[in-house]
């Protein structure tokens, strides 16, 4: 690890990465604790635990405000250190949970354009994507990217760029 790494980012505290479905935020969260040596948490593998469900299960069973409340309970309730963490995209919507965040450490949000979002996600049927009712992929891409830019502290495009080159980018910005 580089010496001025350690130095920057304190062993103490935590690196959150935000955004959409697709931006790579569980490729990224995995390369970025590994070259810190830190452990690497995904907060919807997190509320599958708590749960004992999948999220689509969870989803169905609770309804969108169910889940919306479960994945911001969780969150909100995270006591980590020296850990990489990589959110369900809709965790911005949860604001005890974006407290908790920024209170552990540098949130990151992983920015991608509309065309890349729409080709990453798919049919959003086939995964746990919260998406209200009578809203588009569009719709909740318009109004989740300026939550996610008033949320971070570091802001890394991720598309059109390899992992490799993403990841470094994201440590220039948590070093500065």
């Amino acid at each position: 690890m580089e010496p001025t790494l350690l130095g920057r980012v304190s062993d103490e505290r935590c690196v959150s990465l935000i955004g959409m479905a697709g931006a790579g935020k569980s490729t990224l969260a995995a390369l970025l604790a590994r070259r810190l040596g830190w452990a690497c948490l995904d907060t919807d593998r997190l509320i599958e635990a708590h749960c004992r469900a999948r999220l689509p299960d969870i989803l169905e069973r609770c309804g969108l405000p169910g889940f919306l409340t479960i994945e911001e309970t969780v969150v909100a309730g995270l006591g980590l250190k020296r850990c990489v963490v990589a959110t369900g995209g809709s965790v911005v919507y949860g604001a005890r949970a974006m407290e908790r965040l920024k209170a552990m450490g540098p949130v990151v949000y992983l920015s991608i354009d509309l065309p890349t979002f729409l080709a990453r996600v798919g049919d959003p049927g086939q995964r746990a994507f919260v998406m209200p009712r009578g809203m588009t992929l569009s719709d909740v891409y318009a109004e989740r990217q300026p939550l996610y830019a008033a949320a971070a502290d570091v802001t890394v495009v991720s598309c059109g760029v390899t992992p490799e080159t993403c990841l470094e980018h994201i440590l220039q910005g948590i070093q500065s």
